[in-house]
């Protein structure tokens, strides 16, 4: 668990250095969409393994497609990172 949150942490530092935002290699044009959905339906925000396999399933996104796509959202400012690790979708549903 500490290994996700560090992966997670890692990720979110490379997405926000990022120069310009594009969705992880191998996704589909409805990838972005499906990321959003499935992370809403677990509450807006992946922090631990559960999540992070939930979200998994249901775009059927690896595991490195899913922190790829967390970084691009974060990017493109629809996300942001959770102090300790993790993501939290800030658009659509999950808008506060």
């Amino acid at each position: 668990m500490a290994r996700l949150s560090q992966l997670a942490a890692a990720g979110a530092v490379l997405g926000l250095l990022a120069a310009c935002a594009v969705p992880p290699t191998g996704t589909g044009p409805n990838a972005v969409a499906a990321y959003d959905a499935a992370v809403a339906s677990i509450g807006c925000e992946m922090v631990n393994e559960p999540q992070y396999r939930a979200v998994e399933f249901q775009t059927g996104m690896t595991r490195e497609q899913t922190i790829e796509m967390g970084q691009y959202r974060m990017a493109a400012g629809a996300a942001q990172p959770i102090p300790g690790g993790g993501v939290r979708l800030t658009t659509g549903p999950c808008a506060a």
